[in-house]
């Protein structure tokens, strides 16, 4: 179970952290996605940074397990919100990814308890 954990842990964050560049440099395709349902400009970088916590925090919980099963829990309510977001827009379109991430981001949680 460790090592899932751990295969899990890197894959998700890879993924984190590839999404919050895509929002610290403003990507012209992510940035439109935000700004259509109703995302303000400000938000782009704190957002942004919430995923490499998430990420840091993610990759730390290979050593500190707690810290990884936290961060794991972080970024399920941040996508969550991101569903709530799309749903709210009626953006049927754009709310499967962050639907998938949130789901893939329960596994470190349930995988860090077991491996406690």
């Amino acid at each position: 179970m460790f090592i899932a954990y751990v295969v899990l842990a890197v894959a998700l964050s890879l993924l984190l952290v590839s999404s919050a560049r895509s929002d610290i440099t403003r990507d012209p395709k992510v940035t439109e996605q935000l700004k259509a349902v109703g995302v303000p400009d400000s938000w782009f970088l704190p957002l942004g940074l919430v995923k490499i916590a998430g990420a840091l925090g993610l990759v730390s919980g290979i050593v500190y397990r707690p810290l990884g099963i936290a961060a794991a829990i972080g970024v399920v309510l941040y996508f969550l919100g991101a569903v709530i977001t799309h749903l709210r827009a009626g953006d049927m379109k754009g709310v499967g990814t962050p639907t998938v991430i949130m789901l893939v981001a329960v596994a470190p949680i349930v995988l860090g308890f077991a491996t406690l």
